[in-house]
């Protein structure tokens, strides 16, 4: 679980979270498929050699929250869900981040709690000045075998 807060509006975060070109600002470039209800995105990462996860969207509500479930990738991440809880203090958009419903906390859990960590700040970073730090310019933390 993460939070950040971005001087930014709900909009650009929500922008951010439930578009493919959004997504492909601040997670990963290599992002496609169908951002709406019960559609999947596909996001590869150059670093993992082109794997990475399909999410299957199952909220979206406009400044308030998005939610994927992992429907293909790592075993550890299938059947886990992934949220982003919006809110507005102040001049700060407020996101609370969970990737929750880990069957048991290996150390493949904390790699990607970090790396996490590391794109939310990308995030940040692209709705606050219109460029983030996604995959394949992120930062690297460590190799994963």
């Amino acid at each position: 679980m993460h939070r950040i807060g971005a001087r930014a509006s709900l909009d650009d975060v929500s922008e951010a979270l439930t578009t493919i070109d959004g997504l492909a600002g601040w997670w990963t470039e290599d992002t496609h498929g169908d951002p709406g209800i019960d559609g999947v995105i596909k996001f590869r990462f150059a670093g993992a050699g082109g794997e990475g996860f399909d999410m299957k969207v199952l909220e979206s509500k406009a400044g308030e929250l998005v939610r994927w479930e992992v429907v293909d990738g790592p075993d550890e991440w299938i059947g886990t869900h992934v949220g982003f809880e919006l809110s507005q203090v102040d001049d700060w958009a407020i996101v609370v981040f969970k990737h929750e419903g880990w069957k048991e906390p290996v150390e493949f859990m904390h790699h990607c709690s970090t790396k996490w960590a590391s794109f939310l700040l990308s995030l940040k970073k692209y709705v606050e000045t219109g460029k983030g730090d996604p995959s394949p310019n992120d930062v690297e933390i460590s190799n994963w075998p």
